[in-house]
């Protein structure tokens, strides 16, 4: 039987949004937490029977925030985990997704049923809306994710046996930026990194020499869909 009452853990971010709204879809009650909940995660998640976890995005120590949660977890009794990870976890380029690697080692050694999650760049990251100005090359591939399909999968892993043990890479269709762009009928151009974050001006370098391509066959399995 699948969970009944899920906590997510970063449920007010655009991720856990998502997953909060497809595990309601199936009729299964979801606790969006947050930051505030921190301190006493182990009270706030006492009646879940499952969690789904998100770290804060560019989280500058992730595995200690997730050995902190799974801990709390464990606490409260709450028996399966399932982690929101990264396509590409063990990238030495990219600093993020070695954090997320040592994360999903964690979770395998938590002792709780697991299952891991690594979802592709999403397309609602581009803005598509007017001309797109990219730090990095918009013709190399990338497996896109809709986040509507985040959440799908996520609520299909909770709701649903045969998923314990598993790590599924997500996406919903292989693309470059510039198809994207033609598409949606704008211009897209190649600018210099702004240099905001050391990390993400690692993953932006790494993008341009190699994209983060990504299969679909897992996500339509999943999804039912041909």
């Amino acid at each position: 039987m699948g969970a009944q009452r899920v906590a997510v853990l970063g449920g007010h971010g655009k991720t856990g949004r998502a997953v909060c709204s497809a595990l309601a879809d199936r009729g299964v009650d979801a606790l969006p937490l947050g930051r505030a909940d921190q301190p006493d995660l182990a009270g706030a998640v006492g009646r879940c029977d499952a969690a789904y976890v998100i770290a804060p995005n560019l989280h500058p120590d992730e595995p200690a925030h997730v050995a902190s949660a799974l801990s709390a977890l464990r606490a409260a009794g709450v028996g399966r985990v399932v982690y929101h990870s990264v396509a590409s976890p063990y990238v030495p380029a990219m600093p993020h997704h070695l954090g997320k690697a040592a994360c999903e080692d964690l979770v395998r050694r938590s002792g709780m049923t697991w299952t891991i999650l690594q979802p592709g760049a999403y397309l609602q990251n581009l803005d598509l809306a007017g001309p797109l100005d990219l730090p990095y090359s918009p013709d190399v591939p990338f497996g896109f994710l809709d986040l509507a399909d985040l959440g799908r999968a996520a609520a299909v892993v909770l709701t649903e046996p045969g998923h314990e043990g598993a790590t599924y890479e997500l996406a919903t269709r292989v693309a470059t930026v510039r198809e994207l762009a033609s598409e949606a009928g704008v211009e897209v151009r190649q600018v210099p990194d702004p240099g905001t974050h050391p990390w993400l001006s690692a993953m932006f370098a790494y993008y341009d020499d190699h994209g983060l391509p990504v299969g679909t066959r897992v996500l339509a399995a999943l999804l039912g869909r041909a």
